[in-house]
């Protein structure tokens, strides 16, 4: 039991250095969208507002979506650093349950378990809001939201909307920060 208490700490201390957010008891339980259809998903989504994450580092945030031949979807998640150069990383996203196909787990590195992918709401044309959570041990849960669009900006109304949804989702909007979408033009 100590060896779990001291690992509790550990892993809190960690996420609170880069400022992830933590929270008391178990991950909230959102509703996703309805009649979710991952084909329509599929393409380049760029990073708006973030919850603090500390395996992002960068600017310019985008993410590529692709169906893969087996149901799978492909996923290459990039960045640009602060010395200009290019950042990705590729994994694997799948849908968990065929009933709740906008809940999808995604794998970066082999032997590691997938990370959730929820996606809360969407129009497929203009934005997605995505979250994430991951429960520790019952004590603590770590969560992600990203606010994404099929463009480098979205109107202000819209990411107000978007706001009011994550707030219902119980997601503490005020740790939100905006993401930097200038100078991008290498990414391209």
């Amino acid at each position: 039991m100590k060896a779990l208490q001291v690992l509790s700490v550990l892993l809190l201390t960690a996420a609170a250095a880069d400022a992830q957010s933590i929270h008391r008891g178990n991950c909230p339980r959102p509703s996703v969208q309805e009649d979710f259809n991952i084909t329509k998903y599929m393409g380049t989504w760029y990073e708006v507002e973030k919850l603090p994450a500390m395996f992002e580092r960068g600017t310019c945030n985008q993410a590529m979506y692709s169906l893969l031949p087996d149901g799978t979807v492909s996923v290459r998640n990039s960045e640009l650093l602060s010395n200009r150069k290019m950042n990705s990383v590729e994994g694997v996203a799948k849908v968990k349950n065929s009933s709740q196909p906008a809940i999808l787990g995604v794998s970066f590195f082999k032997g590691v378990s997938d990370g959730p992918y929820w996606v809360l709401s969407t129009d497929y044309l203009s934005y997605s809001l995505v979250y994430s959570c991951s429960d520790y041990f019952g004590l603590f849960h770590i969560d992600f939201a990203w606010i994404l669009a099929r463009t480098r900006a979205l109107p202000e109304d819209l990411i107000n909307q978007l706001h009011d949804k994550l707030s219902a989702a119980g997601v503490d909007v005020n740790l939100l920060t905006v993401s930097n979408q200038t100078g991008c033009d290498v990414m391209s």
